[in-house]
């Protein structure tokens, strides 16, 4: 930190003054102790007794005059006096200088910090300053960011949602004012409304699971769970919709029976929507296969198809909050852009990661999960 001309000029000024002060004390000083060594014959013959007695040094050299020795003395004084007085000195300019800087930055200009390094406990009072400056502006950027996103998740969600319901109302108000002409125009209306408040349904459902497990302090009831039998109760549930597609849905697990420390609940829904994912958007898979093996302390899971493969600019944003590939044919199968964002928050909330490869051959999502959690993780609420 360089000192501006005015205090630099104040530091020499304050110096000169110090260095005279020093100098009318320590005179007076001197003429106080040579009046009392006068006055009393007592002192004045110790001093001189002290004097034959003291010799200093290989030549035995003997003080002959006792002032020199305290004009020394009084002068180490004063160096080390004036030293300390102009060293607080420069620290209180020091400060000033770190105040003047937190002022400006006060004043709204958060991108500024305090450019000058010190030396000593100063610096750490610097350094503590712009970082929390910096702690300050990043957590005001993640609450606009926090603002953002909700304003973003109500935005998409009043879309989404006003699809579906504009759907119904249009077709129980043909009901409602009997434009229809015959029983059958009755119920392809009703029913057309029944599976559009489905779709509304699973949306609201899908928000809500999103948001739950987003959600900071997120409950996760872990427990031991054979991981096996999870994922054949999940391929065992699609059996049917996968049929009708002319898609297999099966699952292997080595070792069986494979345990892991989990939330069945949640982590059921992470299969479960990878494999719904499968079906919806796997155009021309003939197969979906969950695929569980145990390397070491981590259990890897693939769900895998053998269908379209994903654009590879589509692959970085699948986990994206409302993200989709396609977005017609999304809203035409009724997907809100927000099962593989769930699938990531729960394997998240599990100390896991998921990733996705895919290609002309086949398209798997790749979940690993550590098969043990700690025994604080089973007892404590998780937090994501």
């Amino acid at each position: 930190m360089k000192l501006t001309a005015r205090e630099k000029g104040a530091l020499f000024f304050e110096g000169i003054i110090t260095v005279i002060l020093l100098v009318l004390i320590n005179l007076a000083l001197i003429i106080i102790i040579q009046n009392v060594i006068q006055t009393n014959q007592g002192v004045a013959s110790g001093i001189f007794i002290i004097k034959q007695s003291l010799k200093i040094g290989p030549l035995q050299t003997q003080i002959w005059s006792y002032q020199r020795i305290v004009i020394v003395i009084f002068i180490v004084i004063d160096i080390f006096v004036v030293w300390w007085r102009l060293l607080r000195r420069y620290h209180q300019y020091q400060i000033n200088h770190i105040i003047k800087e937190l002022h400006y930055i006060a004043q709204g200009h958060l991108d500024h910090r305090i450019p000058f390094r010190l030396k000593g406990r100063t610096q750490n009072v610097v350094t503590s300053v712009n970082a929390l400056v910096d702690s300050a502006v990043q957590s005001m950027n993640d609450e606009r960011q926090i603002e953002k996103s909700k304003d973003e998740l109500i935005t998409n969600v009043s879309h989404d949602l006003r699809t579906p319901l504009t759907s119904i109302i249009g077709y129980l108000r043909l009901i409602e004012d009997k434009q229809y002409h015959s029983e059958e125009d009755i119920l392809k209306y009703s029913h057309i409304a029944y599976e559009k408040a489905k779709q509304m349904k699973n949306m609201v459902e899908d928000l809500f699971e999103y948001t739950k497990v987003q959600q900071h302090g997120a409950p996760v009831n872990i427990m031991s769970v054979d991981l096996g039998q999870l994922l054949e109760q999940v391929s065992a549930s699609f059996e049917l919709e996968g049929e009708n597609k002319g898609i297999q849905v099966s699952s292997q697990t080595t070792p069986s029976p494979l345990m892991i420390d989990a939330d069945p609940e949640k982590l059921g829904r992470v299969f479960s929507n990878l494999v719904a994912n499968g079906i919806k958007y796997g155009h021309g898979a003939s197969y979906i296969k969950l695929n569980a093996q145990q390397h070491g302390d981590n259990v890897v899971v693939s769900v895998a198809n053998d269908g379209e493969p994903i654009p590879k600019e589509s692959i970085a944003h699948l986990f994206e909050r409302f993200y989709r590939v396609e977005a017609s044919r999304s809203k035409a199968t009724g997907g809100t852009g927000l099962g593989l964002a769930i699938v990531k928050s729960v394997v998240d909330l599990h100390h896991g990661t998921v990733q996705v490869k895919s290609d002309d051959h086949e398209t798997a999502f790749i979940v690993t999960l550590p098969t043990k959690q700690g025994d604080s993780k089973k007892n404590n609420a998780q937090t994501h």
